[in-house]
């Protein structure tokens, strides 16, 4: 079985919505590659990352945090934004 520890961003920032709702939002880091490399080091391979602006404006906005998580080495599964094979 694999787990995949997930991160969700909102403004470069680590977070998490109470049932989806964005005015009750949780800010857990804002250094989201220092994150990524403790789930690495915790032996995760892979890294569930939601781009909540994205998914709300309809394209990717979060580029520079998705790249430091990348830089922690894992895997990442990402959406939020995507519309299409360019983005």
């Amino acid at each position: 079985m694999h787990i995949y520890p997930a991160i969700d961003l909102k403004n470069g920032q680590g977070v998490r919505l109470l049932n989806g709702d964005f005015q009750q939002m949780t800010v857990y880091t804002s250094d989201v590659g220092a994150q990524a490399a403790e789930f690495v080091a915790a032996g995760c391979t892979w890294i569930h990352v939601v781009d909540l602006d994205g998914a709300i404006q309809g394209k990717p906005k979060n580029i520079s945090a998705v790249e430091q998580i990348m830089k922690a080495g894992s895997k990442v599964q990402l959406g939020g934004g995507i519309r299409n094979l360019k983005t």
